[in-house]
């Protein structure tokens, strides 16, 4: 298992934090993996704001979907 830290726009903070948004669409140069755990950080204009959110379980991963408009060497992690 591997922690992730990852940055998160203020616009989906807290949709993540109430729920309402339970992926992320990142970049796949992580190695992510199916039980990894991801801290993410709120980061604003440059800087982090202090808002976490620690150790959500990455459940699902999606990869090389091309055909659904993924591109390529991108994933959609599904959390929680």
């Amino acid at each position: 298992m591997t922690k992730h830290v990852l940055k998160i726009s203020p616009k989906y903070f807290d949709d993540v934090k109430n729920n309402l948004k339970r992926f992320e669409i990142r970049k796949d140069d992580r190695e992510f993996q199916v039980g990894d755990l991801v801290t993410l950080k709120e980061f604003d204009k440059g800087r982090y704001t202090g808002k976490i959110i620690e150790n959500i379980p990455i459940t699902y991963i999606l990869r090389n979907a091309s055909e659904y408009g993924l591109k390529d060497g991108y994933c959609i992690l599904g959390l929680w």
